[in-house]
């Protein structure tokens, strides 16, 4: 069983929730006792934020580069980092190890095209809904990206942050998602990518007309399926 080292922190809330998925899926793959065999770098989150909204994206590249370095000198075969939004600075991540970082985005575009979706809405921080460093995996495989117009991208993000990374659980911010993922319907997505690692917390399929694509679950999965390969 390979090692996998996790980069978690952005937010703690749902880097529970990697941890719980990989081992399940270890467990109902191999039996018995098994569980994964994992390494985890959690990173202070308000110092990852305070480089977001600044706009320092290098600073934020050089922390998780050296806990990705820390992994690597512990044994980890791979890394998984336990955002999207981080996923911006992978190249220059890259650089601080030797072992192969499992890209989000790549692990959606396969679930993507294991379920036909060439049309989709991306819900998650105003970074990835915004800029390019996500969408343009997707595109690059063929994907046509939707995103939300106008104030529908603050509330996803003001959400995000405000009250999910705080673990806030709110059942008036999910009507407010669930009138958002409706627009998209209706302007034609096909499905909507759960686009940050918190918003699982708050959105189900229960609570989407569309076919919801959670990148936690995804990721996870994909790093457990990896490692027992």
């Amino acid at each position: 069983m390979k090692t996998i080292g996790l980069i978690g922190g952005m937010s703690w809330e749902s880097t529970i929730t990697y941890y719980q998925i990989i081992n399940e899926y270890v467990k109902n793959k191999l039996g018995g006792l098994h569980s994964a065999k994992i390494l985890l770098y959690s990173v202070d989150f308000a110092e990852i934020e305070e480089c977001q909204s600044s706009g320092n994206w290098d600073k934020s590249a050089q922390i998780l580069g050296e806990a990705a370095r820390s992994l690597e000198k512990g044994g980890a075969d791979f890394i998984v980092i336990c955002t999207n939004t981080m996923h911006k600075v992978v190249p220059q991540i890259s650089t601080y190890v030797n072992i192969p970082i499992l890209h989000i985005a790549d692990a959606t575009a396969d679930e993507l095209e294991k379920n036909g979706i060439d049309n989709v809405a991306l819900l998650g921080t105003k970074y990835t809904m915004t800029q390019d460093f996500y969408k343009e995996r997707l595109t690059a495989r063929g994907i046509n990206v939707m995103v939300p117009e106008g104030n529908d991208i603050e509330t996803v993000n003001d959400v995000i942050y405000k009250e999910l990374c705080l673990g806030i659980i709110n059942d008036e911010s999910r009507e407010k998602y669930r009138k958002i993922i409706q627009k998209m319907k209706d302007k034609g997505a096909k499905g909507v990518i759960l686009g940050c690692t918190e918003i699982g917390l708050l959105i189900k399929q229960r609570d989407s007309v569309l076919p919801v694509f959670d990148t936690t679950i995804i990721h996870g999965q994909t790093a457990a399926k990896k490692s027992i390969e």
